[in-house]
């Protein structure tokens, strides 16, 4: 994989909101169901999840800083020096492998608590395990009405993931106990993930409220008609009154998220031609109200 900060176009020195906010705004612009059609959609997507995976870690972030990992996330082995100081301490050197957590959990295990060495300033006190963050995009109709959705972690496995209904975008879902083992018996951390709901053309979100726009001709907004409109929970129905205009907004009740509702808000389009009967019809035309539409604008 490529650098990380090459990918979500940031710099090295990027602090956590420039990381998020250029996250959101590729995964939103790549997502693939955004990108019907496009065989390099899903591929580019899952780069920028993997880069961003990566650096909105912060000790993942660090140790690929250092060089103590690659791009995707695997451990770089390099050879390190052990010395003592001029006080007599132990240290390892600064290019390889091992964090003083490390060595603390490979002298636990190779000889018990009392392996440590105390100038290594390790603890045999219970400690809980890290948090993990992760990121998950969905589309705007899962986040309105709920979904499982299945996250791929770095290393391979695999978390089932709730999303209710309703879920926002940048909304933060926490699943308890399934980040980093804990220490001494302590309780493993959380898995802390970030939803990214993907804009949808045909949806916008009010609270829990829907709005969709939907043209229609002259003709059906004059006489009226029943058309078809896209909802989150399906296609529906809808009857169009006789009489209807630009920006007549019409109830599906129940249609929006939650308990709330879908409107649909009409334009009227006019036909895309010439059209010189209807031209001809508008000259000698007596409208019976006399209102213009501009006044009080």
């Amino acid at each position: 994989m490529r650098d990380p900060y090459e990918i979500l176009g940031v710099e090295r020195t990027a602090d956590e909101a420039a990381i998020r906010a250029a996250y959101r705004k590729l995964a939103k612009k790549h997502h693939p169901d955004v990108n019907p059609g496009q065989a390099d959609a899903a591929a580019r997507f899952g780069e920028i999840s993997s880069a961003y995976d990566l650096l909105s870690d912060k000790e993942k972030r660090g140790k690929f800083d250092r060089g103590e990992i690659d791009a995707e996330g695997h451990e770089v082995h390099t050879q390190r020096q052990y010395y003592r100081d001029a006080e007599g301490h132990e240290h390892y050197d600064a290019a390889g492998g091992f964090s003083q957590e490390d060595l603390e959990a490979f002298f636990s295990q190779a000889f018990g608590g009392a392996g440590r060495r105390s100038d290594w300033g390790a603890s045999g006190n219970p400690r809980r395990g890290r948090d993990a963050q992760y990121s998950l995009t969905v589309s705007f109709v899962d986040a309105a009405v709920g979904v499982t959705r299945r996250l791929t972690l770095p290393d391979g496995k695999t978390l089932d993931v709730r999303i209710p209904a309703g879920t926002e975008d940048g909304h933060v879902l926490r699943l308890r106990g399934q980040g980093g083992a804990g220490w001494n018996g302590a309780p493993a951390g959380d898995a802390l993930i970030e939803i990214a709901v993907a804009p949808d053309p045909r949806f916008h979100r009010d609270g829990d409220d829907i709005i969709t726009d939907v043209p229609v001709t002259l003709k059906e907004a004059v006489l009226g008609t029943s058309l078809e409109v896209p909802t989150v929970h399906g296609p529906v129905r809808l009857a169009v009154p006789a009489g209807s205009g630009t920006g007549t907004r019409l109830r599906l009740r129940g249609k929006g998220i939650r308990q709330g509702h879908q409107f649909v808000q009409l334009q009227v389009v006019l036909p895309p031609g010439d059209e010189p009967e209807l031209a001809e019809f508008l000259k000698t035309w007596t409208p019976r109200s006399t209102h213009s539409p501009r006044e009080g604008s």
